[in-house]
């Protein structure tokens, strides 16, 4: 717990510092290959973690990794790295992405039903759901053939589970009660 709040701390720091100078694209994209970096390279987590290895040979690794991000960018990694946090890059990472999305107005949202939904269902799930939010929606859809039918909308901590299976399990408990 404490570690995703200092992560969302410097991600939140860098943001600031992006909008400021006029570098948000630049630092996003930054950001991005970084969190994909690190999550398609366990022995890079597990370098970063390591307490044995020291400071400066981390950033020395980090800099031939990350030679083409900005300035800032750059910067603000030698910051971490200094600074000890070097273990939650892809943490922070991943909550700029989120941040950045905060800022932007989008909202994430989950589709996720048994089959493909045909264009007209997706379409009116989408404008109800935009109705109750301020933002634009950013959809992602999921696949679960162990829903039966139906779908289920997450969105940030609200979920609308309108699936068969949920149904179901619903009835259950209701008669073993």
């Amino acid at each position: 717990m404490k570690s995703s709040k200092s992560a969302s701390r410097y991600a939140q720091a860098l943001l600031d510092l992006a909008i400021e100078q006029n570098k948000v694209d630049v630092v996003a994209a930054d950001m991005k290959y970084m969190a994909t970096v690190c999550a398609e390279n366990p022995d890079l987590e597990n370098m970063l973690q390591s307490p044995v290895v020291k400071a400066d040979k981390k950033l020395t690794v980090l800099n031939a990794i990350f030679d083409q991000f900005d300035k800032l960018t750059n910067l603000f990694v030698e910051l971490i790295v200094k600074n000890g946090r070097e273990a939650y890059l892809s943490q922070i990472a991943s909550s700029f992405d989120v941040l950045l999305k905060k800022h932007q107005g989008i909202v994430p949202v989950t589709l996720t039903s048994a089959q493909k939904l045909d264009d007209k269902v997706k379409k009116e799930i989408i404008s109800k759901v935009q109705a109750s939010i301020t933002g634009t929606v950013e959809l992602t859809e999921k696949i679960d053939a162990d829903l039966i039918g139906g779908f289920i909308v997450r969105m940030g901590d609200t979920q609308i589970d309108a699936s068969v299976a949920s149904q179901i399990n619903k009835l259950k408990q209701r008669l073993t009660s």
